[in-house]
């Protein structure tokens, strides 16, 4: 793995899928706890109690938009207010505790009532089902093997009624949560899912109720254009058909986990490497 200096990507490898794989699995093994950053997975990481891993993973995925000096910024305010427990933070303070606390918290086109109102309906579901994963997982009908886009389209109905209760839905609210159905990438929530289904030193598997194999690669227009260049997808938009389309390609080298290398090809053009 080689940096290329002018800090773009290079891809120019045109391969059999044997050698292709045996580059993505080149690029996997490069990447431990120890250099994560630049990444939102980074925050996370910073907590062993996995209620304030899931939320913080939540919070960091739902920021992760804009340049990394953004991103970083964001969640480092976040994380100083929310202290050393997120998730009995949240609980336990008074409602108008985070209204005053986190108005001031604002990312891009999410203003400071954004922050607070996402802050109340994760209170709310803290207090009701004890965890974000106990919530997700209480969602999915009985009997039913869930997918991403089931999740997360269930999970962006139940947040679209809670926040109504709240008050109106601003933009910023409605892009918090992207829906399957209409056809978005959904690449925020995706990346949540990798985060806590996957198991390895960059993913915490904290839950047991998806299975990676299912998982689906968080795609934006960065992926998009390595992918392409890669043959891994011919379509044109970032949406959830391409990710679909991708991930069923990576899946030919690990069907049981086809999203490992989501970290690695993602970093390949973040960090300006040749692949």
């Amino acid at each position: 793995m080689k940096q290329n200096q002018r800090n773009h990507t290079q891809v120019s490898y045109q391969a059999t899928s044997a050698g292709l794989k045996e580059k993505f699995e080149r690029h996997y093994r490069q990447y431990d706890r120890k250099n994560i950053a630049p990444d939102p997975l980074q925050f996370p990481h910073r907590y062993s109690n996995p209620p304030d891993i899931e939320l913080v993973a939540f919070l960091a995925s739902v920021y992760a938009f804009g340049n990394v000096k953004q991103i970083s910024s964001v969640m480092e305010k976040i994380l100083e207010l929310l202290g050393s427990s997120p998730a009995n933070f949240l609980k336990f303070s008074p409602e108008q505790k985070i209204v005053t606390l986190f108005a001031s918290v604002k990312h891009r086109f999410y203003r400071g009532e954004d922050t607070v109102r996402l802050l109340l309906v994760l209170r709310n579901a803290l207090l009701g089902y004890g965890s974000v994963g106990l919530l997700i997982n209480s969602l999915i009908p009985a009997g039913k093997r869930p997918g991403p886009k089931m999740i997360i389209g269930l999970f962006h109905d139940w947040f679209i009624i809670e926040c109504k209760k709240h008050g109106h839905l601003s933009r910023g609210l409605k892009f918090m949560i992207p829906d399957p159905k209409v056809g978005s990438a959904c690449k925020r929530f995706n990346l949540f899912l990798r985060w806590m289904v996957r198991k390895d030193e960059l993913d915490f598997g904290l839950w047991d109720f998806i299975s990676p194999a299912d998982l689906v690669i968080p795609v934006d227009t960065h992926i998009a254009q390595i992918a392409r260049m890669l043959g891994l997808s011919s379509r044109k938009n970032p949406d959830w058909k391409m990710s679909v389309e991708i991930t069923a390609r990576l899946r030919e080298f690990d069907p049981s986990d086809p999203v490992k290398y989501d970290f690695s090809l993602c970093h390949i053009g973040i960090r300006g490497l040749e692949f």
